[in-house]
């Protein structure tokens, strides 16, 4: 009776296209745009994403399934889900707690990028940066803000306010309600801007480079066993699984339609956006000849560079950072839901007072990350050029996603575990695609050696 009362009383989302946006709006984030089109032109363009769509669908969709699966069948964020759906006697529940931390690391600095987002959003819009600025006086700008720890701590507060305020909307007046609004507004936006790059004098040979493929690049100049892991590496992190972002949602998911059929929309409008995103940086950057960089170089120094040189540079540029916000707020958004979800589940907070509680607790945990580009920039825990957010990157995506991930699906194939039966059983609830039960041995045996590879390959590569 108890549990019946709590199923009927818990915030369940209000439609299927509001569980897919969210979803899609946890895995769109900045990965998708600043550093997808590097690696895909540096590895080969259109040969490279033919190889990376396919680790997508070997790598993403099976993970996202059962992160999916066991929120729904939990009915609770990941600690609570994993506490009820564990055996007696086994311990799954300590990936909770781990996975929590991570969406906190997360914050710490995505709260932070975001905060940059917002300033240049508003620096464009007023004028305050325009055709005025050279590339050297733009590549200063930015120098100027993350020297500011002062103005950086702002702009992060107003991040972290705007989510806020949507999470303490509730489920489906704030969190759901907003998401769907951006990320159609998003889509809109890239498609735009992706039309306006494509149509640039002197961007032809910008798209080509991204379209054609380059088998030279590919297997000569890299290597095709380092091709082969950049496609696994950037298939894996682009969708943020392994710390239960995903699993929040599918517990608020009713049991109408399938894990499987779903996943697969929304990794593809993840694949989407990401694809787009070089439709917009590569014909841009060749129509004006500037080079495309990665990191934070890409979004914050060249892009900026190409717009000041625009005719309605100010406008355009606007516009895209418009776009960036929506795709970080989204992040953002879906990230604390999944914080205050686990002080309700857990510790039988009322939403208020959980959200009060995390923006203070985040404002706080955000500030090394603002100090380690100015007061704190002697600690270099990688080397020269790197910084508090370079470890707390490090922290999630090499070790907290990946081995989260793991965990889950050993979690859904193992004995021991939930259990492959009762992982197929609920993802295949409802219409739509379903997922296929002869993987099963490729789940329980390869996929998790596939994630430690890429693992060991990421950890490698940052600490070597």
């Amino acid at each position: 009776m108890i549990a019946a009362w709590f199923m009927k009383e818990r915030e369940r989302l209000s439609s299927r296209l509001g569980f897919i946006l969210l979803s899609a709006g946890c895995a769109i984030g900045l990965g998708n745009v600043w550093r997808f089109p590097y690696i895909t032109g540096r590895y080969g363009g259109a040969a490279f994403v033919l190889i990376y769509l396919m680790f997508l669908v070997l790598i993403g969709l099976p993970v996202m399934t059962m992160e999916f699966a066991i929120g729904r069948a939990g009915r609770k964020n990941i600690d609570g889900a994993l506490r009820k759906l564990e055996p007696a006697g086994t311990k799954w529940h300590y990936i909770g707690p781990a996975a929590v931390a991570g969406n906190y690391i997360l914050l710490m600095f995505y709260s932070v990028i975001t905060g940059w987002l917002i300033y240049y959003f508003v620096s464009f819009l007023t004028g305050k940066l325009d055709s005025s600025y050279d590339s050297a006086a733009v590549a200063s700008f930015f120098g100027q803000l993350t020297a500011n720890p002062g103005l950086q701590i702002i702009y992060m507060a107003i991040a972290l306010g705007l989510t806020a305020l949507i999470v303490s909307g509730g489920l489906k007046n704030g969190v759901e309600k907003i998401t769907k609004v951006m990320m159609v507004i998003l889509f809109v936006l890239m498609f735009i801007l992706a039309i306006h790059s494509c149509i640039l004098p002197g961007s032809k040979e910008g798209l080509l480079f991204y379209v054609k493929p380059s088998f030279n690049n590919l297997v000569h100049e890299y290597g095709l066993s380092e091709s082969i892991f950049a496609a696994m590496g950037q298939a894996f992190f682009t969708l943020s699984l392994g710390i239960g972002a995903m699993a929040i949602f599918g517990s608020y998911f009713n049991n109408e339609r399938s894990l499987g059929g779903e996943s697969v929309r929304i990794i593809c409008l993840d694949t989407t956006i990401a694809l787009l995103s070089g439709f917009i940086i590569f014909p841009a950057c060749s129509a004006f000849s500037v080079e495309a960089g990665s990191g934070p170089s890409l979004l914050f120094i060249s892009l900026p560079n190409v717009f000041t040189q625009m005719g309605l540079g100010n406008i355009w540029g606007a516009v895209f950072f418009l776009a960036m916000i929506f795709a970080s707020i989204s992040t953002l958004i879906a990230v604390f839901e999944n914080i205050v979800a686990y002080w309700m589940d857990q510790r039988g907070w009322t939403r208020k007072n959980a959200v009060i509680l995390n923006f203070i607790l985040l404002f706080i945990l955000s500030i090394p990350c603002v100090l380690g580009f100015n007061v704190l920039s002697g600690f270099q825990p990688f080397g020269p050029g790197t910084g508090i957010l370079d470890l707390e990157d490090f922290v999630v995506s090499n070790l907290i996603l990946p081995l989260g991930s793991m965990a889950f699906v050993l979690f859904c194939t193992m004995k021991r575990g939930w259990g492959w039966d009762n992982f197929i059983k609920e993802a295949d609830q409802g219409e739509g695609l379903k997922f296929p039960s002869w993987l099963r041995i490729y789940c329980k045996y390869i996929l998790p050696i596939i994630i430690l590879i890429v693992t060991i390959n990421g950890i490698y590569g940052v600490l070597s």
